[in-house]
């Protein structure tokens, strides 16, 4: 919009609950929702509509975000003058660009300015804070807490959790007068059992709060500590500062997006063997000591400028 103007028209094809979370961002005039990713485009009722869409109303400029080849059939059968991303632009990461966001932005470059792309950041709209705040009758000054990830159900090593112990000692040594509020998906309550009981300045909404609600909660929040997790992303977007317990992650290339609206506060042991996520070195790693070495006391020595303004 920057560059186009206020009157152009954009239209994204997402899944559903991502649908839900863009619903209040004004800028989108139609929303796709497309559940079934892989099925054949000539065979889905979802990416068909689209395509008779597009037929109908072409579009000025196509960009496919995704890197597969079932969404390369479905941009070659939408109708567009110009079309950018997979399959039709390459990308590689450039001196200077190496957050997952900066590889995104090179897809709108053929098209937009430089100065437009420089000032592009994420940006999300959650529900008023008069809405979430009554609903779920918050304080007006809370820090936000989020142990757990997508991971935290699997038989497996959760590689970017934090131990459940140091959570606990964590919550003990906050000051009692600091609100905190407790967050999860909704199916990850099972992960906090260990972390309980509470310390009673604790507000318990794991699993309770729909996306656009968590965005309101996490905005409104004079900061948020999480793991390497959409959570931290969340906060990135709206300027709410971010304490990231970051162990086998690439930070800087899949966390969260550093911008002039935000501050982002990295805590690691930055051990030799990080990153290492999804490598052999991770595969083999049964202790999982670059999280497990991060103690309770570094985290609360870290936050403690934040927790001196309650």
């Amino acid at each position: 919009m920057l560059q186009f103007g206020e009157q152009i028209q954009i239209d994204m094809v997402v899944n559903p609950n991502v649908a839900n979370v863009l619903k209040n961002d004004t800028r989108l005039q139609t929303l796709f929702p497309l559940k079934h990713r892989k099925v054949p485009t000539m065979l889905s009722l979802e990416k068909m509509q689209i395509v008779r869409h597009s037929r109908k109303t072409p579009y000025d400029l196509l960009i496919n975000l995704e890197k597969n080849k079932h969404f390369d059939a479905l941009a070659k059968k939408i109708s567009a003058k110009t079309k950018l991303g997979s399959p039709y632009t390459k990308t590689k990461l450039l001196p200077g660009q190496r957050h997952m966001v900066d590889i995104v932005k090179q897809l709108a470059a053929p098209v937009c300015e430089q100065t437009v792309l420089d000032r592009a950041v994420p940006r999300l709209f959650g529900e008023p804070w008069e809405h979430v705040s009554k609903k779920y009758s918050l304080p007006d000054k809370y820090l936000v807490l989020n142990p757990s990830n997508s991971h935290s159900n699997r038989n497996k090593i959760n590689y970017r959790a934090w131990p459940q112990e140091n959570w606990k000692q964590l919550l003990k040594m906050i000051p009692s007068h600091i609100p905190l509020v407790m967050i999860a998906g909704k199916g990850e309550e099972a992960y906090f059992e260990p972390i309980k009981p509470y310390p009673s300045n604790v507000i318990d909404l794991t699993g309770k709060t729909p996306l656009t609600d968590l965005i309101g909660i996490i905005e409104h929040a004079q900061a948020i500590l999480t793991t390497d997790t959409g959570p931290a992303h969340l906060a990135s977007a709206v300027g709410t500062e971010i304490f990231v317990l970051i162990g086998p992650t690439p930070a800087a290339l899949t966390g969260p997006y550093v911008t002039p609206d935000n501050t982002i506060n990295f805590i690691s042991m930055d051990l030799p063997c990080s990153p290492c996520y999804n490598t052999a070195v991770m595969r083999n790693c049964r202790d999982n000591i670059c999280m497990k070495q991060i103690t309770p006391a570094m985290v609360l020595e870290t936050m403690q400028p934040t927790l001196d303004t309650f």
